[in-house]
């Protein structure tokens, strides 16, 4: 039936019922799960130092701030990722199209 509990994707007001309380935390959570994993990969040196940029704080990624700023960190990021992972990949530049950039970040991520 439209409008029956828990149903997803009928309405776009309705939160599922199985969301509780922490939901709207989780993106932080995630978030600082992320920076553990690319530290571990030393991203400050070998990522960061290469490009000038700052290191990124607990909750870049979960807070709009900069949406330009860190969609070009989220590329400079993926970009050296995927280099880490044994595939050459361009850094893109801040002035690329970003509509080509992810289409270029999903493309060489398929190929794996």
């Amino acid at each position: 039936e439209e409008g029956a509990p828990g149903r997803r994707g009928e309405r776009g007001d309705e939160v599922p019922a199985e969301r509780g309380p922490g939901a709207a935390f989780h993106m932080f959570v995630l978030m600082e799960d992320l920076l553990d994993k690319l530290k571990l990969l030393n991203y400050e040196e070998e990522a960061l130092r290469r490009h000038n940029m700052r290191p990124l704080s607990r909750h870049y990624f979960a807070l709009p701030t900069n949406p330009g700023e860190q969609f070009f960190m989220f590329c400079t990021l993926a970009a050296w990722l995927i280099s880490k992972a044994g595939h050459p990949f361009e850094q893109p530049q801040e002035y690329d199209d970003p509509n080509a950039v992810i289409s270029n970040v999903l493309s060489e991520l398929r190929s794996f």
